[in-house]
């Protein structure tokens, strides 16, 4: 007799193995046009049966096919409400109109955007998923997209090096920004700590329960950053 415990363990184990296989059948844009905010998400929602085969447009007809046949479910046309397949396209960035503002650097998915607060700013077309993203964070409108891939598109046009090359850079940004998080939330605990062994020193707050209630959110405000520190 299967215990539910390990009968859980080996569904578990069964979905992370399909999400993986789906996972690195997806083309790793990171676009969100899915309605996931990555293609991780995306294919765990397949694997789960949350979600469609059939919304990802930069796969198009052949990834479909590829998510069909990984998971036994028949193939769909493609979901008009996640956009339309075509070739693949870079961003290019108007340098005479860039004012350097750092919002398409934030909301590139694979940091493929370089330059400097107040400096222009360029893409590497190499990195580029065309992922489209970067397009409505640009206050100025200086970004546009350019087709690059002729008539073909979809997995005619995008290769498993590329993907694996997207996936990998986005797992690095992911990295990247949890340290940074992690990091920014120490600063302010070594701030509220600093807060906390003055309050003695602070004469002005003559009311005990005054200096309670501030002790109380300064203490808060640490554990808060020391869970997120461990989660991390």
């Amino acid at each position: 007799m299967i215990r539910p415990v390990a009968a859980a363990a080996t569904v578990a184990s069964a979905h992370a193995a399909l999400a993986d296989r789906i996972d690195a059948a997806l083309p790793q844009t990171q676009c969100t046009r899915c309605g996931y905010p990555d293609c991780r998400a995306y294919a765990e929602a397949v694997a789960s049966g949350e979600a469609a085969l059939n919304r990802c447009p930069p796969g198009g007809a052949e990834g479909i096919l590829r998510l069909a046949a990984l998971t036994g479910r028949p193939a769909l046309p493609l979901d008009e409400a996640c956009g339309a397949e075509g070739p693949v396209r870079l961003a290019v960035i108007d340098e005479a109109w860039c004012i350097g503002c750092t919002l398409c650097i934030k909301a590139c998915p694979v940091d493929c955007i370089v330059g400097a607060n107040k400096r222009m700013h360029t893409v590497i077309d190499a990195q580029c998923t065309g992922c489209e993203l970067c397009i409505p964070a640009c206050p100025v409108d200086c970004i546009a997209l350019v087709p690059v891939s002729g008539d073909r598109s979809g997995w005619a046009a995008w290769s498993p090096a590329q993907a694996e090359e997207a996936r990998d850079r986005y797992a690095f940004r992911q990295q990247r920004l949890q340290r940074e998080q992690v990091e920014h939330d120490e600063r302010l605990a070594a701030k509220a700590a600093a807060k906390l062994a003055d309050l003695p020193n602070l004469t002005r707050l003559t009311d005990p329960a005054a200096i309670e209630r501030k002790r109380a959110v300064i203490e808060a405000a640490m554990a808060r950053a020391k869970a997120r520190r461990e989660a991390a």
